[in-house]
């Protein structure tokens, strides 16, 4: 039996959404106009969104996120964060890809690991939790310098020393500029054996409903095929994989 949905929370939700999508403050005439409402109608969800503590009050008509979000935040990393809700995603990944898996947060310039899935085979590349991976030569790292903001991804191109690790690895600033933008146009990232050798990955992002990217999810392995004669395959299973690691993160269905 399908539950029944309460409109008014998810309209609540939605609003709530619109501060998240970079926005710092917002009158109850742009909460209409985004949600295409009525002014009245803004106003009644806004001051009621206050009371609740979801919103403050800043200025005349200017509404802020309440503080009750930091404390919910803290709640949700001390019960484990992403890498719990992720875990089940990864895991599933590696069942269907044949290949170890792994998701990633960006750190101080460096992707960081923070949960992974082994195969079911006897052979296999391992990574600890909490590995560091440097963002221009890693298929995690350009993906998160390619969907970071232009000004941090600028500032750090700017004092980025591109040291070459192996034959294949990005050394030229202008080239890894162009390697982000087809990163940025086809949705995920690629590592041709840029950091080790013999290591290959795809990863690709993990969005909120607002599409900033929050994670990142990668199948690797030392088998080459996987950036080459396997990459449309795995490709498939890991984008399904981040729309069900979306709502494993954000609730509903995935990809809705």
């Amino acid at each position: 039996m399908t539950t029944q949905l309460n409109g008014s929370v998810l309209k609540a939700f939605r609003i709530l959404e619109l501060f998240a999508a970079g926005r710092s403050e917002m009158s109850a005439g742009e909460v209409a106009k985004e949600l295409k409402i009525n002014l009245i109608t803004a106003h009644r969800f806004l001051h009621t969104l206050e009371q609740a503590g979801a919103l403050r009050v800043t200025a005349r008509g200017v509404f802020r996120l309440g503080y009750m979000f930091a404390d919910l935040g803290e709640r949700v990393l001390r019960d484990g964060g992403p890498a719990l809700a992720l875990q089940p995603v990864l895991d599933d990944l590696a069942r269907a890809t044949g290949e170890a898996c792994m998701a990633t947060r960006f750190e101080n310039d460096m992707a960081v690991c923070i949960a992974k899935a082994l195969p079911g085979r006897s052979l296999y590349v391992d990574i600890r939790i909490g590995t560091k991976l440097d963002a221009f030569c890693t298929a995690h790292g350009k993906l998160w310098l390619a969907f970071m903001e232009d000004e941090k991804r600028d500032t750090y191109l700017a004092t980025a020393h591109l040291s070459a690790l192996t034959a294949t690895t990005i050394t030229g600033k202008s080239a890894l500029k162009q390697e982000l933008q087809r990163i940025r146009e086809d949705g995920f990232a690629l590592n041709d054996g840029e950091r080790e050798s013999d290591i290959y990955a795809i990863a690709v992002p993990v969005t909120n409903r607002t599409d900033r990217m929050v994670s990142a999810l990668s199948t690797f392995g030392t088998a080459r095929e996987i950036v080459h004669q396997r990459r449309a395959r795995l490709l498939r299973h890991l984008q399904d994989a981040a729309l069900a690691a979306q709502s494993a993160l954000y609730g509903g269905s995935a990809g809705t």
